[in-house]
This record gives structure tokens, C-alpha cells and sequence, in this order.
């Protein structure tokens, strides 16, 4: 059992059968009534995200999710397959299961994959990926840094606002929690 006043970000619980993770949590004291904690969690199975509010010292379920370091290797369809880069055991999981997350795997990339009960429930990504830009306008003679920004698809298929600067074939930094660039490497 955990303390909602112990909850922090990356923090798995149980509630009514499913595996959430918070994401975001504010302790509210209001002048009059009770306080109480106003979380953001994500269901780890389905990657929705809701607002959701405990009472103050209201006792959760703990879920204790196991992680392990794996890489990505390919895609089927709508099947990713993953490797333990220890046994060298290969697990498939699908699209559902992944989210957005899809949007940044290269092949061989590290990643964090979550297991519940022994049953793979998702990934966590790098905070930072380092991918080439395939498709965005040319950038101009005169263009700067903060001139404005421009749409560009990187080799995941992914799409990121980028600065003028940037070009077909260069390599960029994005942060994964937020889908933002951050850097050209």
C-alpha cells in the first residue's frame, strides 16, 4: 500500500484492476474543506492520460512494475519486436501497447520495457532520440535560429516543429515526453 501524499511522477498504483502511472500530481489545500491530491496518471496498458483526484492520506494499491533493458529489433505490422539484451529472449508487442512512443523507435534504439505479473505492458523511452530529418522545406539564405519554425518528418515518420535552419538529412535531438526539438547533432 502506498500514501496518496507519497505519490511523484513515474509512480505505478492499481486501481480497480488496471496499472496506472502518475505522470503529474499537485497537493491541494483549499481555505475551507478537506486536502487533497490532484494526480495525472496514464494507463499503462491503453496510454490514456486523465485527471484524477485522491484524498489526502487515501491508501492505493501498489503495482510493482519490473523493467528491463531491451532493444528495439523490428516491425510487423502492427507487432514490435524487443530483445533482452541479456538472454538475447525476443517479445512482440503491438501498437496498442506502445502509444505514442511508436513515433520515435529507430531499430537497435535501447529502451526501458515494463513488465506486470511477468506480462510485457509497455516501454519507456530515452528521454532524448537522435533522428534524421527525410522531408522539409529548404531552408533560405538569412534564416536564423529564431526566425520562426517549419514542419519536418524524421526517418520514423514522425513530425516535429524544426527551425529554418535545419535540412533534408540532417540529424536532430528530440525530447521524447514532449515531441519538441531540442538540438541538430
Amino acid at each position: 500500500m502506498i500514501s496518496t501524499n507519497d505519490l511523484r511522477p513515474g509512480v505505478t498504483v492499481e486501481i480497480d484492476g488496471e496499472v496506472y502511472m502518475v505522470v503529474d500530481f499537485q497537493h491541494v489545500k483549499p481555505g475551507k474543506g478537506a486536502a487533497f491530491v490532484r494526480t495525472r496518471i496514464k494507463n499503462i496498458k491503453t496510454g490514456q492520460v486523465f485527471e484524477r483526484n485522491f484524498r489526502a492520506g487515501e491508501k492505493l494499491n501498489r503495482a510493482i512494475v519490473e523493467r528491463k533493458t531491451m532493444q528495439y529489433l523490428y516491425q510487423t505490422d502492427d507487432t514490435y519486436y524487443f530483445m533482452d539484451t541479456q538472454t538475447f529472449e525476443q517479445i512482440p508487442l503491438n501498437k496498442d501497447q506502445l502509444g505514442d512512443a511508436v513515433k520515435y523507435l529507430k531499430e537497435n534504439l535501447e529502451v526501458m520495457v515494463m513488465f506486470y505479473e511477468g506480462v510485457p505492458i509497455g516501454i519507456e523511452l530515452p528521454t532524448f532520440v537522435e533522428l534524421t530529418v527525410v522531408d522539409t522545406e529548404p531552408g533560405f539564405k538569412g534564416d536564423t535560429a529564431t526566425g520562426g519554425s517549419k514542419p519536418a518528418t524524421l526517418e520514423t515518420g514522425a513530425v516535429v516543429q524544426v527551425p529554418l535552419f535545419i535540412n533534408k538529412g540532417d540529424v536532430i535531438r528530440v525530447d521524447t515526453r514532449t515531441g519538441e526539438y531540442l538540438s541538430r547533432v
